[in-house]
């Protein structure tokens, strides 16, 4: 079953992964370091902005598309991926400090996007079986 809404939402996603991953190799190339940061502060601030991409991106993605393929509201899902696109587009910006708005908002708005799918996931779920 095809799920558009989600779909429209995991392309400029996918197209923010593939950046951040070429930050990082960029990075890795230009200071000739395989593996790990090589003690090289941008190095560790490239990678670290695409570990944690890809450790909430993909995650969100997929209950996205179960909420899509369990009937959920194209309003909800819109909602829900703007949102985690505008947090995951910001959020690389302010990697580099702790107290950066662009750091905060990206990983807050990330954690909201991630409980309202799981709530809205365990919603459909409790409804289907009463």
């Amino acid at each position: 079953m095809f799920v558009p809404i989600t779909a429209l939402y995991a392309a400029p996603l996918a197209l923010v992964g593939l950046i951040l991953a070429a930050r990082a190799g960029a990075q890795r190339g230009k200071l000739k370091v395989a593996v790990g940061d090589g003690g090289h502060d941008q190095l560790l601030k490239n990678v670290r902005a695409h570990a944690n991409y890809t450790e909430y991106v993909p995650l969100i993605l997929v209950l996205m598309a179960l909420l899509e393929l369990n009937g959920a509201g194209a309003g909800w899902l819109h909602s829900l991926g703007a949102s985690l696109l505008a947090a995951r587009v910001v959020h690389p910006f302010g990697i580099g400090s702790v107290s950066s708005p662009a750091r905060f908002f990206g990983a807050a708005v990330t954690m909201l996007v991630l409980l309202a799918c799981v709530v809205l996931l365990a919603w459909q779920a409790y409804g289907s079986m009463t």
